[in-house]
């Protein structure tokens, strides 16, 4: 399977929030200050740990940015860059190795890098757009999702959208709450949202 790389960017309303929502592709030029910024982010830190040096966030973005599995994408709220995002094809990802994967899994990464924005809400929207975007891939019935365990706010922000708990993993740089979220519970959580009955 892969991704293709003509899906972005998109903008939708939101009705909800009465915000214009739009995910766009990362580019290094464009967004390398403002990645390695709030990688150095006190609530980014602890679940990321990537405050590195330039040079070396440099090429760790540059190295993700060639990977062809996966898509970097900012997400904004009314034309402001507000968040970042990682969509990947499982079977290309090292979490195949702790589950029973399917062809079609996409895992799903992100954050919110301005501190501003924390705390209102915007990360529902956000994030049920970008999943309906990835759930149009025809072989993808299943998002999964890896958070620290110890990030109980993302744990509830997920399972608010729809995923739920598989099991506790031990991965390389932390350990993780497996979730999935299956196709038809997504639909259920976007119609839900969509009503204002979420």
């Amino acid at each position: 399977m892969v991704l293709a790389q003509s899906d972005y960017p998109i903008t939708v309303w939101d009705t909800n929030t009465k915000k214009e929502i739009t995910f766009r592709y990362v580019t290094f030029e464009q967004d390398f200050d403002r990645l390695h910024s709030w990688m150095h982010q006190d609530h980014v830190i602890p679940f990321w740990n990537l405050d590195k040096p330039r040079a070396e966030y440099a090429s760790h973005l540059k190295r993700f940015l060639a990977n062809k599995h996966q898509q970097l994408l900012i997400g904004e709220i009314d034309g402001q860059a507000m968040s970042y995002w990682e969509s990947y094809i499982v079977s290309q990802d090292l979490i195949r190795h702790y589950y029973d994967y399917e062809k079609g899994d996409q895992g799903i990464h992100l954050l919110i890098g301005e501190p501003t924005y924390l705390g209102k809400g915007f990360i529902y929207p956000l994030m049920l757009t970008l999943m309906k975007r990835m759930f149009e891939v025809p072989e993808t019935k299943r998002i999964m999702a890896e958070p620290d365990i110890r990030n109980e706010k993302m744990i509830y922000v997920f399972e608010k959208c729809g995923f739920q708990q598989l099991k506790t993993v031990d991965l390389p740089d932390k350990t993780a709450m497996l979730l999935y979220c299956q196709q038809e519970v997504f639909e259920s959580r976007w119609n839900a949202w969509i009503q204002g009955e979420f």
